[in-house]
């Protein structure tokens, strides 16, 4: 009797075991799928918040425009990276945890068997007890009864064994379970924010770097008035108040046909009867000069347009830099597709 006791003792430990499993497994298996789902709900809305982000941008002035660009692209990036952090999650988290479902299920069966043991071998043993109350003399009884006994303690000594290497095993596999999954979980968040930390600080520094004098000047030459359009303005409207010409007046004007004196020639030496060649030099030399003259401008024009453009590509060189600003994603991009 006292091994039976010792057996009952032993049941209760066993199933303590697999019910704090059952339990605690089962809760943290809906904790950690439930927060596994609102990181997903937290990616979609990041990816909505990237994508206003983007169409904001495009109705600004460059430098916010930049800065927001490359913001929805390094919150989108942020986001294939939560994306991993779910997959992970779910794979190496959530997973292990579901199967103990499974896992409870198989070891209460065998503890069940190993119950129906033991309830066996007690059974047995209080018909012993009866049959030796009422019939002591009765031997063939009690041999047949203390046989019948012995086999029901032989099967719960086995089912007993079994049952112990069973619970080890259950018990083992507990331990490394929950510490792989906590570890998993651990190093799933710390790639997770290490990635995110490293494009928010980049996003950061390129954030710091806008030019807000830059747009507000922009903005501000679009909606004032110059001071050359009030004075188009004033004198359109003087003009308005001069009197209108009379028909005498434009009758003068349009009466007056250009006439030969109206067009005035260069005045050119005369040709004389005494120097009749000179005349033609003379008058080339004016006409040359003229051409001459008209390259002059030309090529300093030229000169001109050239410095321009010098001082137009100084500019750009000047501006370039603010204009390659880039988000990390653009940089990760151009770097792995250079490897």
């Amino acid at each position: 009797m006292t091994t039976v006791f010792s057996r009952d003792t032993q049941l209760k430990a066993m199933e303590d075991a697999i019910n704090n499993a059952e339990k605690y497994m089962g809760q943290f298996c809906t904790l950690l799928a439930a927060y596994t789902r609102k990181t997903a709900k937290l990616r979609d809305k990041a990816d909505m918040l990237a994508r206003q982000l983007l169409e904001f941008a495009r109705n600004e002035d460059p430098e916010l425009s930049v800065c927001l660009k490359n913001l929805s692209e390094d919150l989108a990036m942020v986001q294939d990276y939560r994306q991993a952090e779910v997959e992970r999650l779910d794979t190496h988290v959530v997973t292990p945890l579901k199967a103990y479902g499974e896992i409870v299920k198989m070891k209460r069966a065998d503890l069940k068997r190993f119950n129906t043991d033991r309830s066996r071998e007690l059974k047995e043993l209080q018909r012993l007890e009866k049959i030796r109350l009422k019939n002591p003399a009765d031997r063939q009884s009690i041999s047949q009864a203390e046989v019948n006994v012995q086999k029901a303690s032989s099967n719960a000594n086995r089912s007993t064994r079994q049952m112990e290497d069973t619970i080890i095993d259950f018990q083992r596999q507990k331990l490394e379970d929950v510490k792989r999954v906590f570890t998993d979980f651990i190093m799933v968040e710390m790639l997770f924010h290490s990635k995110a930390l490293e494009v928010y600080t980049h996003t950061f520094k390129n954030l710091e770097t806008m030019d807000i004098d830059k747009d507000l000047e922009l903005f501000r030459n679009r909606i004032q008035v110059s001071g050359s359009t009030l004075e188009s303005t004033a004198s359109m409207a003087d003009m308005s108040h001069y009197p209108s010409a009379t028909a005498s007046t434009l009758r003068t004007t349009q009466n007056m046909s250009p006439t030969a004196s109206s067009f005035r020639l260069p005045r050119y030496p005369s040709p004389t009867p005494s120097n009749p060649r000179m005349n033609l030099e003379q008058l080339k030399q004016p006409q040359s000069r003229i051409v001459h003259r008209q390259r002059e401008m030309e090529d300093e024009e030229e000169e001109d347009d050239e410095e321009d453009a010098e001082e137009y590509d100084s500019e750009e060189d000047v501006e370039e830099p603010r204009n390659l600003r880039q988000s990390y994603a653009a940089e990760y991009v151009r770097t792995h597709r250079q490897k």
